[in-house]
């Protein structure tokens, strides 16, 4: 396990990144973890990869407050030969609450996670000597990664964006979906329960979980299963202690992202009001059969947006969370797209 300190001073940074010595060798395999300071804490990161003169892919979680780092590489482990993958678990959730554990009265901000992932990714040039990364967002890490594409281009070599999230209102449209398809089932039960809770914007924390147990249900018919192996807890993050962190930072985060009142990271979404003018090229996949995060959604944010080389792949047979077909077709955009590299 390594314990280092990264330069995330700005002034001083590109004197620190001049003078140091990359992590390892081209040809030397990678394989990392351990807390590096990160605004003003220490933060949890992971690196892995076959060959250390791959390029870089700094992966941001979802959620909020659902690190991926427990299960290794996880459904990228076969990217291995030819990329180095980076986690890392953000301000509030995993390792990094287990480390650092903010009250309950502490806010958690879009921007101070994006601000958080930038010096993540100026910590990653720096320890293996890029100038720039890949740069990866799932789900609740979609938002964090375009704002941080947004805030700061150069960093990164392109910016794949999954399952997109475009902001509270426009994604707001998940209800009316799953209530639709649960009537056309007939299936009342599913059908009382959201109509209990009414269309969004809501106040009850607990409604969110309501309606994503129902788009799990009616996802589930028309996508390929996620194969398991993926997501087996590796055992550093196993013990009762890692798990009871890994819990109560998804509890914190999740709270904070909806807020009591409804008030919370949620209700600010919005990358229209961000911006549509992308300066590195943007990536969007799409599971076609997504209920959470709706392709018609992703598609009308897809083609407002400018950037200098930008593409939408929808893909059959996945829905919101990762399987066999999303992967895919983020390992082709990376393929074909990127052929690998990062320049």
């Amino acid at each position: 396990m390594f314990r280092l300190r990264a330069c995330l001073v700005i002034p001083l940074f590109s004197a620190c990144l001049a003078h140091a010595a990359p992590a390892c060798k081209p040809g030397q395999p990678v394989d990392e973890s351990g807390f590096v300071e990160i605004g003003g804490i220490a933060q949890w990161v992971t690196v892995s990869g076959d060959d250390c003169a791959n390029p870089v892919l700094l992966y941001v979680h979802g959620g909020p407050g659902n690190p991926t780092s427990v299960f290794g590489a996880g459904p990228y482990a076969s990217w291995r030969k030819h990329i180095t993958l980076a986690q890392w678990d953000q301000r509030g959730s995993g390792m990094t609450w287990g480390r650092h554990r903010p009250g309950e009265d502490v806010p958690l901000r879009i921007e101070q996670l994006r601000d958080d992932g930038l010096d993540v990714a100026r910590y990653l040039t720096q320890r293996f000597g890029r100038d720039k990364v890949i740069l990866l967002g799932s789900s609740w890490g979609s938002m964090i990664g375009a704002h941080m594409a947004r805030e700061k281009p150069g960093l990164f070599c392109a910016y794949v964006g999954v399952a997109q999230l475009v902001g509270y209102r426009d994604n707001a449209t998940s209800w009316s979906t799953v209530i639709a398809r649960a009537r056309a089932a007939n299936d009342n039960a599913t059908v009382t329960q959201l109509e209990a809770l009414g269309p969004p914007p809501w106040t009850n924390p607990r409604n969110f979980g309501i309606v994503r147990r129902a788009v799990r249900k009616y996802e589930a018919p028309n996508i390929d299963p996620t194969p398991p192996s993926w997501f087996e807890v590796l055992p550093l993050y196993a013990s009762p202690q890692a798990k009871a962190d890994y819990t109560e930072g998804e509890d914190y985060s999740f709270l904070k992202f909806v807020g009591w009142k409804g008030d919370g990271m949620a209700s600010t979404m919005d990358l229209y009001r961000l911006g549509t003018r992308y300066e590195l090229p943007v990536y969007l996949v799409q599971g076609k059969e997504d209920l959470l995060t709706e392709p018609k959604v992703t598609r009308r944010f897809f083609e407002a947006i400018t950037a200098p080389d930008k593409a939408l792949i929808e893909v059959p047979r996945a829905g919101h969370d990762p399987n066999g077909p999303l992967i895919d077709a983020q390992r082709q955009v990376l393929a074909k797209r990127l052929q690998w590299r990062c320049d």
